[in-house]
């Protein structure tokens, strides 16, 4: 059917959203946990008609696709966030032609085990803090694209923090200061290189960028919240060689000194008021000298620069 005069579809896509998939491993005595919100989008030329004139002949339902989530977890496990969307990706695309490429991005939350009489237990968990692990898999049939990340992400230093030099306005308020609390909160995804791919161990990777992400904030003396990101994502690149490129998002949680001369007290960088909003906003990408742009492995990806 021909497209509306004077009016042409752009780009689109269509799936499931935030299906919620629990897996547990019963192999042992000692249950395992998975716990996953999975999101489907799928894109294509060949899918115009259904937008254009209702025609369904080329839909894979949505929920099909959840369905297809469930079973997959079923016959083959999760492993790990990233590898149970490699396996989703090519399903999709190697059964359905109609399909140009797809998105596939998952949330997974962390469980550890509870401690009773003085052991894990083997069938009983805790919601872990620490952020929220991420992974998207972007397929088309040339490339395939895979992220890994962090979000939620809440760290804070109450030391080994500035901010001064910046031009002074008639606009200008905020006082510098050589010493002040640091806290952000954490959205990180990294972009892994094509070498290795099939026996990467992502879970292994993701806990040594975290680790990595941790130890520079910490450890790096701030000058500003821009020269923390840009440390942070060259640590995670350096201890993750199977990393072509890491994207961070950094609000800056603002914690003020607040005033107790009213009380007849002083106040010694110790009480503060932590604002939630407005806040400043840091994005920034680190990339490994040489590695070449891969636009297309960040379609979708909401939040980034």
């Amino acid at each position: 059917m021909p497209h509306p005069p004077g009016f042409v579809l752009g780009t689109h896509q269509y799936g499931k959203a935030e299906v919620r998939l629990v897996r547990v491993t019963r192999d042992t005595s000692q249950h395992a946990i998975e716990d996953l919100n999975v999101t489907t989008q799928m894109r294509g030329a060949a899918l115009d008609e259904s937008y254009y004139s209702g025609d369904n002949s080329l839909v894979h339902a949505t929920d099909s696709q959840k369905n297809t989530i469930y079973a997959f977890a079923k016959r083959f496990g999760v492993r790990s966030p990233e590898r149970f969307l490699l396996t989703l990706a090519s399903h999709f695309m190697d059964a359905f032609p109609q399909f140009d490429g797809c998105t596939l991005s998952a949330e997974q939350y962390g469980w550890s085990r509870i401690t009773a009489d003085g052991a894990p237990h083997d069938h009983s968990f805790v919601r872990t803090g620490g952020g929220t692990r991420t992974s998207v898999v972007q397929r088309d049939a040339a490339t395939v694209h895979v992220l890994g990340g962090v979000t939620d992400l809440t760290v804070l230093k109450s030391g080994g923090s500035e901010f001064h030099g910046f031009p002074r306005t008639e606009h200008t308020t905020l006082g510098e200061t050589a010493d002040r609390v640091l806290a952000t909160d954490v959205t990180a995804r990294w972009r892994y290189g094509e070498a290795g791919a099939d026996t990467t161990d992502f879970d292994d990777v993701h806990d040594r960028a975290v680790a990595a992400l941790l130890e520079a904030f910490a450890t790096v003396h701030s000058l500003a919240l821009q020269q923390t990101l840009f440390a942070m994502g060259r640590a995670v690149l350096e201890a993750c060689p199977e990393l072509a490129e890491v994207r961070l998002a950094m609000p800056n949680n603002h914690h003020f000194p607040v005033d107790l001369a009213p009380f007849g007290l002083t106040n010694d960088n110790e009480v503060f008021f932590a604002a939630d909003r407005p806040y400043g906003l840091i994005n920034g990408s680190v990339v490994r000298d040489g590695e070449p742009a891969a636009p297309g492995a960040w379609v979708s990806v909401p939040g980034f620069l």
